[in-house]
């Protein structure tokens, strides 16, 4: 089904607006906004992370999972090639930047012909006629990308999407609902010093993080934050979305999972750090 704007608004209130007023409605959404952690339930939390965080790996083992995270990540796309593009009810509801009738142009209107074909084929880069233009960083095999280009169909769109895994951009680019002539996906590894990147600085309106930072070493994400905000025009914006500290899937890992305060390996290999909002608005 085609999401619209109203439809996705229909399926789960935005945040700041899922307040629980009775007790018996708490299995109605994944999230409320109202909900204050009492000295008891944050006491037991940290407990958990500290008892977790009392055997930590050894620095050999975590600049092994550090050198070989991407095929750690390679060998998950393996693995769960059949199980993905799941749908992401919340994607608009949470970023409605996202839905075209939002998204500003330098066109009058926000409207633009999408240009003749020997306006696009004197482009120096893909996407450069594009007046619109979505960057992804760890867009795994498409999960955002596909409802992104499903629900925009306007010309004046152009998206780009990465990972450091191989294998991803392997299954995202032989999907047979990607359009080449809107969409340019590529390898790339956030914590590179060079990006290789099919654009242009200072030419996104915007970035996309979607539980990317939690895979990487905390000490990159400065860097990562200061190349996202070279490519962005003066007024981009940069969409952030990750697992929040104290998290279940936190309070979960054991004694001996544990890389760095709030950050682990999981059994595949994969890892996940996980943030207080203080961590990303210093970033």
């Amino acid at each position: 089904m085609e999401l619209t704007s109203s439809s996705s608004e229909d399926k789960r209130p935005q945040f700041g607006n899922r307040l629980l007023t009775d007790a018996d409605d708490v299995f109605e959404h994944n999230a409320w906004d109202n909900v204050e952690w009492t000295e008891e339930q944050r006491a037991a939390a940290r407990c958990k992370v500290a008892e977790a965080a009392e055997n930590r790996v050894d620095d050999s083992s975590r600049k092994h999972y550090e050198d070989e995270a991407a095929n750690y990540w390679d060998k998950f796309y393996d693995v769960h090639t059949n199980r993905f593009f799941k749908d992401r009810h919340w994607l608009f509801t949470e970023f409605p930047e996202l839905l075209p009738q939002n998204q500003q142009t330098d066109s009058p209107n926000g409207t633009h012909p999408g240009g003749n074909d020997l306006e696009k084929a004197a482009e120096s880069y893909p996407g450069q006629g594009a007046r619109y233009r979505v960057f992804e960083m760890g867009c795994g095999v498409g999960n955002t990308i596909f409802p992104l280009l499903l629900i925009n169909k306007n010309p004046d769109l152009h998206v780009y999407c990465a990972d450091f895994s191989p294998k991803a951009i392997e299954v995202l680019s032989s999907h047979k609902d990607l359009d080449r002539a809107r969409c340019t996906p590529f390898v790339c590894d956030a914590t590179a010093e060079d990006w290789g990147t099919p654009f242009p600085e200072e030419s996104l309106d915007v970035i996309l993080f979607i539980f990317v930072l939690s895979t990487i070493s905390p000490e990159k994400f400065e860097h990562i934050a200061r190349k996202s905000f070279k490519y962005l025009k003066p007024g981009g914006l940069l969409l952030f979305r990750d697992y929040g500290r104290f998290d279940m899937a936190q309070l979960r890992f054991k004694k001996g999972k544990c890389l760095d305060d709030n950050f682990y390996v999981r059994g595949d290999g994969t890892r996940s750090y996980f943030f207080t909002q203080g961590n990303y608005r210093k970033l």
